[in-house]
């Protein structure tokens, strides 16, 4: 057989092959690292934040999200955002969000607001983090009011992120499930944002703990779920726990990365910790890695 009718054989052999396995996906899956809100940790951060750094890279996590920028400063855990962004390359690790005092700013002026998004920008971008976060709205605006104005805001900073190359994300609780005679804050957001803009972070165990569902909320707004918290609640009190210690079985209970638009996630623990919070993080790290880690 002369070189060129092998070859041309050889290549309808390779098509037909590929034809005859249409469900066949040259893709591969996305890989998402394991992160942690550092809030998780505060305490341990605010003591040595090197340390503490160190000690979660052996536990597995690669990713984290920030909170607790000093905007008068321009500091973080006692870092200039510069020496902060060396230490995590030093490290190998990544801060891909932070939850930053945007609720500070609910009934500031135009300028006051856009100066501290800006701020909050530049750290971002300093940072190579894809998002800024706002992390929740305070008691006394926890109305419908409260959630028209929020959604202004939430447009307004979400263009000005957006225009600069940063994403933006609004973070869930419980309260906007909570039911106002036929509507809820969760949905006058849902109405009144851009899903251009505006982002959400998925808190899993505060949308179960409000009685729905990860799932049923990806279903209803698939592609805007970039990032997820995922944190575990306990079996008697309903507090905060570690993974696999409570009533959450995320096992079943997660939802399809793709469908949901997911880009990066979060452990965390806000408290209730069974030792200390970095035996917490460890925990919870080990639980993520041996059970939910392959469903991803």
């Amino acid at each position: 057989m002369k070189r060129k009718e092998f070859i041309q054989k050889t290549a309808l052999l390779s098509s037909g092959f590929l034809i005859g396995l249409p469900h066949f996906s040259f893709s591969k899956k996305k890989h998402f690292k394991m992160g942690l809100q550092l809030f998780s940790v505060r305490d341990a951060m605010k003591l040595a934040p090197l340390d503490t750094l160190k000690k979660l890279k052996t536990m597995g996590y690669q990713d984290f999200e920030i909170y607790g920028f000093q905007s008068d400063t321009e500091t973080i855990y006692g870092y200039k955002i510069i020496e902060f962004k060396r230490v995590l390359d030093d490290l190998g690790l990544s801060t891909t969000s932070g939850h930053y005092s945007f609720p500070d700013y609910f009934n500031a002026s135009t300028d006051q607001l856009n100066r501290y998004v800006d701020q909050c920008i530049q750290t971002a971008i300093i940072l190579n983090s894809s998002y800024i976060t706002w992390p929740f709205i305070k008691p006394e605006n926890r109305n419908p009011e409260g959630f028209k104005h929020l959604s202004d805001k939430l447009n307004v900073i979400g263009e000005q992120a957006i225009k600069a190359g940063i994403g933006f994300a609004y973070h869930n609780h419980g309260y906007e499930f909570e039911d106002w005679g036929g509507t809820s804050g969760h949905q006058i957001l849902m109405q009144l944002t851009d899903p251009k803009f505006v982002k959400l972070q998925m808190d899993m165990y505060w949308l179960v703990h409000s009685g729905k569902t990860p799932k049923d909320m990806v279903t209803q707004n698939p592609g805007r779920y970039v990032m997820w918290h995922i944190k575990d609640m306990d079996k008697v009190t309903r507090d905060y726990t570690e993974l696999g210690n409570g009533s959450i079985d995320y096992t079943t209970m997660l939802p399809d990365p793709k469908i949901s638009g997911l880009e990066y996630l979060y452990i965390e623990q806000g408290g209730n910790f069974a030792k200390s919070s970095m035996q917490s993080a460890a925990d919870s790290a080990l639980y993520f890695k041996q059970n939910l880690e392959g469903l991803l």
